[in-house]
């Protein structure tokens, strides 16, 4: 469990500055599709093309990190839809972290963030885990404030902070509200299935990828019940409603006592809820560009799509088939001669070429 120690006040304060900090008041070109609803952005971190250039600019910088090793990229990769393609995340101190770091695609749209924290729904909140946090240490700020914000008062980044924020200049509050606005701005919307399904290109897709898109929503698999919806998962909020679903399943992966228990270092959502019936449940994170973001779940236990529709085939994994606190849609399911290729050909139709080269994800603008 993220564990924030001494720096808890330190932590207090910045939430605070956060809450009261006034950006200054800029436009935002969303890139979407024709019709696609804008996500919800926070009324006191309105989205800013400056913010933005200034949070990329930040996401990419190891003078972030406390010993200048890491940055945000680090873990988060454009080439793999900004994850990483290693089992673990490694902060920066070595430490090697308990997850597998998750893709950044239409963060803006989640109304839960990480694997398995149900409180967590700001990412302005989210971002001060891996500045701030102790243990597991990722960036290390804390009880090196000071250094840290110094390395921003180059002429460069002064002149990006005074885009961004007016005279506000270099703050952490301003830093996790750019940082906040670039992640906000990574939206991927121009994939085959993109261009199939919205915008009427019926040779978008290969005809076994359509094959594979019939299996996907078909009741047989089930998929769509935990990875449904325009994001491809179920935690997904924006200005034309804001359910929250709530989208935290256990999936069998283990059961260790025949009682459905997952191992100690990482038992999911119980860990924050307490409650017995949260015992192993993660987020379902979303399937766009899921070809890039191997290996899969949230310790990376599974190398590659064959081997997740395989997982899910089975009904879980090993003794976590028969676990009494699987979700009731890991059933298990049969595939027939060439369906799995097919549907592995639809979920390499959720890939947008351009988003893993950070080019907009479309030019066909919302509305």
């Amino acid at each position: 469990m993220v564990k924030l120690k001494a720096g808890f006040a330190f932590i207090l304060a910045l939430v605070l500055c956060l809450m009261a900090c006034k950006p200054a008041p800029q436009s935002y070109q969303w890139h979407l599709p024709a019709g696609f609803p804008e996500p919800i952005v926070p009324l006191d971190n309105p989205m800013s093309e400056a913010k933005v250039e200034l949070g990329k600019r930040l996401f990419f910088d190891v003078d972030l990190s406390f010993n200048q090793s890491t940055s945000c990229a680090s873990c988060h990769q454009p080439q793999f839809a900004f994850a990483q393609n290693s089992q673990f995340s490694v902060g920066s101190t070595g430490l090697v972290l308990r997850r597998n770091s998750q893709a950044l695609i239409n963060v803006a749209y989640n109304s839960n963030l990480t694997w398995a924290h149900s409180g967590l729904n700001s990412i302005e909140q989210q971002i001060l885990i891996p500045l701030f946090a102790e243990d597991p240490i990722e960036l290390g700020i804390t009880g090196h404030e000071d250094a840290v914000l110094s390395r921003f008062d180059s002429p460069a980044y002064q002149t990006l902070f005074k885009q961004a924020f007016g005279n506000e200049g270099a703050s952490f509050a301003s830093i996790v509200n750019a940082l906040a606005s670039y992640v906000r701005s990574l939206t991927s919307f121009n994939s085959e299935f993109d261009r199939y399904a919205y915008h009427a290109e019926d040779d978008a897709m290969s005809e076994a990828a359509k094959r594979g898109m019939d299996l996907f929503f078909s009741e047989r698999l089930e998929c769509f019940h935990c990875h449904g919806g325009f994001n491809f998962t179920q935690s997904s909020q924006h200005q034309n409603q804001r359910l929250d679903l709530r989208p935290f399943h256990n999936t069998g992966l283990y059961n260790e006592d025949g009682l459905g228990a997952f191992p100690a270092s990482d038992q999911g959502l119980f860990e924050i809820s307490l409650l017995a019936k949260d015992m192993g449940r993660f987020r379902a994170p979303t399937l766009r560009n899921v070809e890039h973001t191997a290996p899969y779940m949230h310790d990376g236990s599974l190398a590659t799509l064959a081997d997740v529709i395989d997982f899910y085939a089975a009904g879980g994994r090993g003794a976590g088939t028969e676990s009494p606190l699987k979700s009731p849609f890991i059933r298990g399911f049969d595939l027939q001669g060439s369906e799995k290729q097919d549907l592995i050909a639809f979920l390499a139709s959720l890939s947008d070429e351009g988003f893993l080269t950070g080019k907009p994800s479309t030019t066909k603008e919302a509305d």
